[in-house]
């Protein structure tokens, strides 16, 4: 199970800039608005620590990682939902990824044009998700007329939506997101709309090198604004993720120890991303293979089977489970078995974060 996530912003602000970091994938950055137009897409392992000392462990042929799909999106400008800019072109391509990744700029460069001739970040943000409610707003005036007719006609699903869609076209009128009022139960009753706003979202504060640790006014306010939203935040330099990304593994390292840092943008805003969306990870562990897997939070063992093949899931008889931190500290599999720390689940049992899991199936 992989998941995406669209990088969004006004132009200008660093959103290619840091999509390059992060992929290496070569995606144009310019200095004008609509550099990007067709969305670059990029996938990018996820690291995670826990994967290095299984596999100084186990010593296995190769180590595999979860990834996630970055998608550029081309700048949103004032009356994007109108068709301005490229309008509606940009906001087609956020209804197709999981989570949005808002870049804001936080820094100011005399060097580098800002489409409204200041840094403003909560009036970059404002005028964003102005669009995206605008769009949303159109998309939900239709679904009402049509489940008008439908609810007169005694449609049930329609006639359960209908207070929902009311709900969620009032915060619209005044200027808040769906994801502001919708639950778990109510999100799966528009999830056919696939609303731009009731996306999770991560706001990530692209600062400059003087300011790492996102000590600028401008940098808090942004968190205090994602912190209201109850949105993912994370402090990013977009020029520093240029420069580590031409980096080897080790050099890597050594230049964010210098900086004193111990993560990368990308490693936070990967567990930014796995927080929002609700995922975990477990893991696969053999001699050829030690393998991470992403799954969503509160995944029974046959679904988590299936991440790995249609077959494990259908087929699915019992898991072998084993905690990440028991494997460690016993250094091995048949250590775990000694000490009774390996553990045998059935059809009920909900994965968790960390498990070292060998599935059993038949078809």
């Amino acid at each position: 199970m992989g998941f995406n996530c669209g990088i969004v912003g006004l132009p200008n602000v660093g959103k290619s800039t840091i999509f390059n970091a992060m992929t290496a994938a070569g995606a144009e950055a310019s200095n004008y608005p609509f550099c990007t137009i067709e969305p670059n897409v990029g996938m990018v392992p996820l690291r995670d620590e826990r994967l290095d000392k299984l596999e100084a462990l186990v010593n296995p042929q190769k180590v595999l990682m979860t990834a996630v799909e970055f998608v550029d999106i081309a700048g949103i400008v004032k009356g994007a939902s109108q068709g301005e800019g490229l309008g509606n072109q940009f906001l087609g391509n956020i209804r197709a990824v999981d989570t949005i990744i808002h870049v804001v700029r936080c820094f100011e460069d005399e060097g580098i044009v800002h489409v409204s001739g200041r840094v403003d970040p909560l009036d970059d943000i404002e005028v964003i998700e102005t669009e995206l409610i605008l769009a949303d707003m159109e998309t939900l005036t239709k679904r009402i007329y049509k489940a008008g007719k439908m609810v007169k006609t005694g449609d049930k699903e329609m006639k359960l939506a209908m207070p929902v869609y009311e709900e969620i076209n009032t915060a619209f009128e005044a200027g808040s997101s769906a994801r502001s009022v919708l639950t778990e139960e109510t999100a799966a009753l528009v999830a056919d709309l696939n609303l731009l706003t009731a996306k999770p979202v991560i706001y990530v504060a692209n600062v400059s090198e003087d300011d790492l640790e996102g000590a600028d006014p401008a940098v808090n306010a942004v968190k205090e604004y994602a912190q209201s939203q109850g949105a993912g935040f994370v402090v990013i330099c977009g020029k520093i993720e240029s420069e580590i990304a031409e980096f080897s593994e080790e050099e890597r390292r050594e230049f964010l120890s210098d900086l004193g840092l111990t993560r990368s943008g990308l490693d936070r805003l990967a567990e930014a991303a796995y927080k929002v969306l609700g995922l975990i990870t477990f893991f696969t562990v053999g001699e050829k293979e030690v393998r991470a897997w992403t799954v969503r939070d509160g995944a029974l063992a046959p679904e988590s089977a299936g991440v790995i093949h249609t077959d494990f899931e259908r087929g699915f008889i019992k898991a072998e489970i084993m905690g990440y931190v028991d494997f460690i500290t016993c250094g091995s599999e048949a250590a775990c078995k000694e000490k009774g720390l390996l553990r045998i689940e059935g059809k009920e049992y909900m994965v968790k974060d960390g498990d070292i899991i060998h599935f059993r199936f038949a078809v």
